[in-house]
């Protein structure tokens, strides 16, 4: 089992894959309703049981339900878990000084006397000047309400500007969560990789499965339905262009015994200082995705992952 990895310069130290959690509770895009919850407790409880202890949500997932939802389990958590929710920083919230309050919402939907890592989830400057932000969450980790500062979303400049910010209250910036997976290289070249790792911040990959497409479950004769069927990279033009990426991690998988998702979050695991959050909606799906632990790949089959799917380089 691979050892704790630690959230930038922070107090926490987590395993080297969590689970995102805005399935649970959303019933917008992921269709969430109360028959799914025996499943959403199966996912906790495969997760928990695989040793993967940090959970990511967000006061905007199911405006709060989630938040119930990951507090409820994370309490009755016969293992200790690691909780990370966002503040949402929407216009004419109040900024910097609606931060204390909207704290207070999560951590009594949550039922825990204080958030591990509490994240800005988008940057909106006009609303949320960084630095009044950052000074408000150095605040709340010297009283003792938050244990560690992230940010969501935040280009290379803007997380560089919090980290100065929260450097000057002798508070280090944890994380900056961004979208990063096989087919959305971004990050390697927007610089928020590179900045990541120069200023020591752990980078959060969240929807390191593409939403499932590197499930490799999608065909352009077999696509899925709902709110999912509306997104970009489920056209069955870009599902047909991610075909031989997919080909390419079903190989290596079944070479390894594990599903193609296994490998997509192992790719992303063997980055130095990432850690992928992958969703799952059930058991199986969260016993699948832990599997990557135990699939350390090797450089050739990295460089094989990287040719095939360069094409996505600057997606």
């Amino acid at each position: 089992m691979p050892a704790p990895v630690q959230l930038g310069l922070s107090p926490l130290h987590v395993s080297p894959l969590g689970v995102g959690c805005w399935a649970w509770g959303d019933s917008r895009f992921w269709e969430y309703d109360e028959r799914n919850l025996r499943d959403v407790v199966d996912a906790f409880g495969a997760s928990v049981e695989a040793a993967v202890d940090l959970f990511d949500t967000a006061e905007a997932y199911g405006w709060g339900k989630s938040e119930q939802i990951v507090g409820a389990l994370a309490r009755k958590s016969l293992r200790p878990v690691v909780v990370a929710t966002k503040y949402a920083p929407l216009d004419g919230r109040g900024g910097a000084r609606a931060i204390p309050k909207a704290l207070e919402g999560s951590l009594k939907r949550l039922g825990l006397p204080h958030v591990d890592l509490y994240q800005v989830h988008w940057p909106n400057r006009d609303e949320l000047p960084i630095g009044e932000a950052m000074d408000v969450l150095a605040d709340l980790v010297h009283a003792g309400r938050i244990r560690a500062v992230g940010v969501s979303n935040f280009s290379a400049g803007e997380m560089r500007d919090a980290h100065t910010a929260l450097e000057r209250r002798g508070v280090p910036l944890a994380t900056n969560q961004v979208h990063y997976s096989l087919l959305h290289r971004a990050p390697e070249v927007d610089g928020v990789l590179e900045t990541c790792r120069e200023l020591g911040v752990t980078l959060l990959a969240y929807s390191p499965l593409e939403q499932g497409l590197l499930s490799g479950k999608y065909t352009p004769d077999a696509l899925p339905s709902g709110p999912r069927a509306e997104v970009e990279c489920f056209t069955s033009a870009n599902v047909a262009a991610a075909q031989p990426a997919l080909n390419k991690l079903r190989a290596i998988a079944d070479a390894r015994g594990v599903d193609a998702a296994a490998v997509a979050i192992a790719w992303l695991m063997a980055m130095p200082g990432v850690v992928p959050i992958p969703g799952a909606k059930t058991g199986a799906q969260a016993s699948g995705n832990a599997k990557a632990l135990g699939v350390p790949l090797s450089q050739e089959e990295i460089a094989q992952l990287d040719e095939a799917t360069k094409a996505w380089c600057t997606s």
